[in-house]
Parts: structure tokens; sequence; C-alpha cells
């Protein structure tokens, strides 16, 4: 076993260096110049990267794109994306350029509240419990105004405070399920500050009232926000007659309209067919996410929640032909925010909201919502018309390339000669070895 202490107050070279003895085994003066070619050279901002994390040796770099084209509720927009998958840019791009020719996205915020629970086990009567909560609800609410007044002001706060029994699932098991406005934050570190004040002031008003008996007791379990958010719902939605679709891939309209319909029923009702689905959905999202410095892995277990809501996994987008119109629309929820957090501390997180046109909260929901429904229409298009693998190797050929370590005349030529062919990793292989082949001096 090689157990470290104290490995957080060593610093970075030391790191390093124990890294490269312990696992990596190689010079630690090598290592240290690998992971110091990621580092920025402005002192400041790595000093900002390094305290995002803990023990951080490097940085881990990711492509930043932008997809142009958007046309959501009448305003143009540049979007910014954070993804290693080309196809997905270049996929979201040409759909977004298909509907801005077509009027459009439209795009509308449901609702914007987030939830936290306080979990607490209790010894005693029900509805002794219950009719305590009633008579000082509001005395327990105003227990944490020290802590809502400031997000009361920007027009938030505590919506909510309901008190759950559970007993019927897990012995002496209730909770707080509470609903937060928190404006253009995404709240958690607000949202959990309130929960445990509420958890701590409760238990402390049930053991110091003469209502209940010393055994009569509250254990907190855990106060924690919930990222499954099924009241902070964002929609999106575009619309055409199916004669303005037009030609798509060599596809009549109506043929067209009729396998990206059959294609979205297939989501709804299959479940693996629905995760890839889903899957294809986020991968726009995510990137957006990513780019604007909103926790992606909060959005992600939120959303697929949201899709397996009535019992079984599903599509979160709909299609569908009523009276000639073409309709794909596309739900669900998701809790963004545009202030504090890396939103502001990240450079090129700030940059990203700049292209935006810094938007609120509810904005920020909207263009999310309208990049998962273009990528929606993207990736489906594609599957119902040219095959998926057509567009996404096209795009992946210049990795493989690069991974081939292919010299640039000969990467022209690999370009040009797959620009109407399957590509796969060994046919390009294949063929690079064939161009060198040919050029090589023969022996005699």
């Amino acid at each position: 076993m090689r157990k470290v202490s104290s490995f957080s107050k060593l610093s970075k070279y030391e790191k390093i260096s124990w890294l490269a003895k312990n696992f990596l085994y190689e010079s630690p003066v090598d290592v240290i110049n690998n992971f110091a070619g990621f580092w920025y050279e402005n002192v400041e901002i790595q000093k900002q990267f390094d305290g995002f994390s803990e023990n951080t040796i490097s940085n881990f770099h990711l492509p930043f794109g932008v997809a142009p084209n958007f046309l959501i509720n009448g305003k143009d927009y540049v979007i910014p994306m954070v993804t290693e998958e080309s196809s997905v840019v270049a996929a979201v791009s040409n759909a977004a350029k298909f509907w801005m020719e077509r009027g459009g996205i439209q795009a509308k915020v449901i609702d914007t509240q987030k939830l936290g629970q306080v979990h607490f086990f209790f010894q005693g009567s029900p509805e002794k419990l219950k009719i305590y909560f009633q008579n000082h609800k509001s005395e327990l609410i105003k227990s944490a105004a020290d802590l809502t007044a400031n997000m009361e002001k920007r027009g938030g706060g505590l919506l909510r405070l309901d008190l759950l029994d559970m007993t019927h699932l897990e012995p002496n098991y209730y909770q707080f399920k509470v609903a937060f406005e928190t404006c253009d934050s995404m709240g958690a570190n607000f949202i959990n500050s309130v929960l445990e004040r509420l958890g701590s002031e409760f238990r402390k008003m049930v053991a110091s009232s003469d209502e209940f008996s010393p055994e009569e007791s509250i254990e907190i379990n855990m106060c924690i926000l919930s990222n499954y958010t099924p009241d902070c719902l964002v929609e999106a939605s575009v619309s055409c007659t199916v004669e303005d679709l037009g030609i798509v891939n060599g596809f009549a309209p109506q043929h067209f309209a009729d396998k990206f319909t059959k294609a979205v029923r297939i989501a709804e009702i299959d479940v693996h067919r629905a995760t890839t689905h889903n899957k294809g959905i986020l991968n726009g999202i995510d990137s957006l996410v990513i780019a604007t410095g909103n926790d992606f892995r909060a959005v992600e277990s939120c959303i697929h929640t949201y899709a397996a809501k009535d019992g079984q996994y599903r599509s979160l987008s709909k299609a569908w032909i009523e009276k000639d119109i073409f309709h794909l629309s596309l739900k669900f929820p998701i809790a963004l925010g545009t202030v504090g957090g890396l939103t502001s501390l990240h450079p090129l997180a700030k940059t990203s909201l700049q292209i935006l046109g810094n938007p609120s909260a509810q904005d920020l929901m909207k263009i999310a919502a309208a990049v998962g429904l273009m990528q929606n229409f993207a990736a489906v298009k594609s599957l119902t018309t040219t095959g998926i693998q057509l567009g996404h190797m096209k795009m992946h050929l210049t990795n493989i390339i690069a991974e081939l370590k292919a010299n640039l005349e000969e990467a022209k030529q690999i370009e040009t000669y797959f620009n109407d062919k399957v590509i796969s990793v060994s046919e390009v292989r294949n063929y690079l070895q064939k161009l060198r082949d040919s050029i090589s001096p023969k022996t005699i």
C-alpha cells in the first residue's frame, strides 16, 4: 500500500513528484514538464484554477466552440459549447440554421421552483407532530429570516414548507419538503444553509416544548437540496408545414416527417432507444452548461429522473403532425444560474455569458432548451435519412488523421479520398499505408 498523509499540504511540484515516483515510474522532471505544459502562463489565473478543486496538479483542456444561427423567440444567438465531440457543434449549428429559415425556435419557462429536504426521525405521535408543525410553521420560517432576507430583496426566497409523513416507508421517518426561488443564482449554498437552519431550529423547538415528552425527540438525519426539480420546467418547440420542411437529405417532406415522428415515438415506448435519444439531447445541453460554468452533473441527474417520472424511462421530446403541420417539442426541468459560483469566477464562463448577452437564469434555461431541441432534431434527422455514421465519422476524420500521425499532404489526400466513402479507423489506416507504400523507394 502506498498510503500518503497530508497530501493536500504538499506543493504542486511535490504532489507531481510523488505521483511520478509511485505510479508513473518516470522522471519527476519529465512528469512535471508534461503537466506544466497545460498550466496558464498567467500565474494569477492558474492560482484561480488551482483553487477550483483539491490536489490540483494541472488543467484538463476541452475545446471551446460556438454554434451560430440560433433564433430563439425572435432573438439571434451564438451558443458557446464545450465538448470534445466536433459533430455535436456541427450538427446543432446546421439544425439551428434549418429552423432559422422556418421561423426559429420558441421557448418558454413554465416554472422556476427548486426543492430542498430536511430528513429526520421522530419518536412519538405522528398526529401530535403534525399539529405542532402547523401551529408553529410561521415561527419556524421566521427562524431563517436572516438567511432569506437578501434573496427576498431580489424577488426570491422560501416559497413553501411542507411536512411529509414517510413512516409507511420507513419507521419514524419524516421530512420537510421546501420550495425555493433563487432568481439568477443556482442557489445550492443558499438552499442548504436554510435547510440546516430549519432542521436545527425545529429540533430545538420540539425539545423545549412542553407538548412533548423527553422520549419524543427529533433526530436530524440530513439537510440537503434535491437535484430533482420537477417544477423548474422549460419548454422549446419548432413547427412548420410539412411542405416547408422541403427535401431533407433526398427524402420528400411527407416521407421525412413520417419517419421522424415514428422515430421519436419509438423513443417514447422503448427504453433502450430512449436512453440514446436523450443522451443526444444532453450532448447539446451539457456543452452549454459546462461553457457557462454550471453543474452538468446536477443537470443530467435531474433530467434523467424526469424522463423516468411515470415509471418508465422515456423520450424527453415529442414529434407529431397535426393538420399538415410538423411539430417538435422538448420539455424538461433544469436548474441553472448566471451569478455566483464558477459563472462568476471562471474567465471563460464569464465570456460565455457575455456571448449570450448576459442572460438571466430564465433566459439561460430557454437557451438550453433550444440547444437540446436542435441537437435532437439533428440526430433524428440523420438517423432517419443518411444514417448517423456518415456525418459523425466525417467530423471524426480529423481525429483519426491526427491519431495516425499523417502529415499535411497525407491528410489532404485522405480527406479528398473519403469525401464520399464510409469512414472507419481501419479503412483510413489502410489507405494511409497505401499512400506511404506508393512513395517509398523500391528495393531491388
